[in-house]
């Protein structure tokens, strides 16, 4: 096994991996031609994390999954196949704030992208600059069902933050029908808009049955109803 990577923390991206150009395959942005960055690492373990590779040492060599990205070499990446999107996903890309801070301003300055979306668990808060610097935040507070409990899942103030940033969407996954219950509570209580339900799953069958599942459910709360594209194209192979 590899000895752990460390990083200067302001100026290198601990990653797990970078790819495209793909698909956004999920929320509002579905669809769309971009790039993505996985960072590495995670504070939760959700029971059905479709990415445990970033954190979770019984399913994988946690020291082979990571890698330290300079700042440049992800501008240089970026530069060489130019899209409009940047996805910043994880893992908890939030963990990383002041390095991901300089990346995103130096991208606005060299304007590398003209959208950049952080998905996150809202469960930390962004910094100002980060607020600043992103289109959009795609939020996913973790339900009942990711086997985590409430303390750690759902934190009020970060939410509330985020909901005033006027910069968050809220994308939910779900499981089941009866999910939606909970997901109006959270909705209530914090004042999320607007509202996304993706289905949970890593295969192209559940999520398919459980989007038609959920479709009259959510149309009848006017909620928006995301697929999971890349699963869909390409079911689990990383890298899509």
């Amino acid at each position: 096994m590899k000895p752990p990577v460390v990083s200067d923390v302001d100026r290198d991206l601990v990653v797990n991996e970078a790819f495209g150009p793909t698909f956004q395959g999920e929320g509002p942005s579905t669809g769309r031609y971009a790039h993505f960055i996985r960072l590495f690492g995670c504070h939760l373990s959700c029971t059905w994390c479709d990415t445990p590779q970033t954190h979770d040492p019984a399913r994988h060599d946690l020291a082979a999954e990571q890698r330290i990205l300079s700042i440049e070499d992800i501008l240089s990446w970026l530069a060489s196949t130019p899209a409009d999107l940047l996805v910043i996903t994880g893992g908890e890309p939030l963990l990383q704030p002041r390095a991901l801070e300089r990346l995103l301003c130096a991208i606005r300055e060299r304007e590398l992208a003209t959208d950049v979306e952080i998905e996150t668990s809202g469960t930390i808060a962004p910094t100002d600059v980060l607020i600043s610097a992103v289109t959009r935040f795609n939020v996913s507070p973790k339900l009942a069902h990711s086997g985590l409990r409430r303390r750690q899942r759902i934190r009020p103030a970060v939410l509330r933050d985020l909901a005033g940033s006027g910069k968050a969407v809220w994308k939910f996954v779900v499981q089941q029908v009866d999910d939606l219950d909970e997901v109006q509570e959270l909705v209530g209580t914090y004042g999320l808009h607007p509202v996304w339900i993706m289905p949970e799953g890593t295969d192209s069958s559940t999520v398919l049955a459980r989007m038609r599942l959920l479709a009259d459910p959510v149309l009848a709360r006017r909620w928006h109803l995301s697929t999971r594209l890349h699963t869909l194209l390409w079911e689990n192979s990383r890298g899509r």
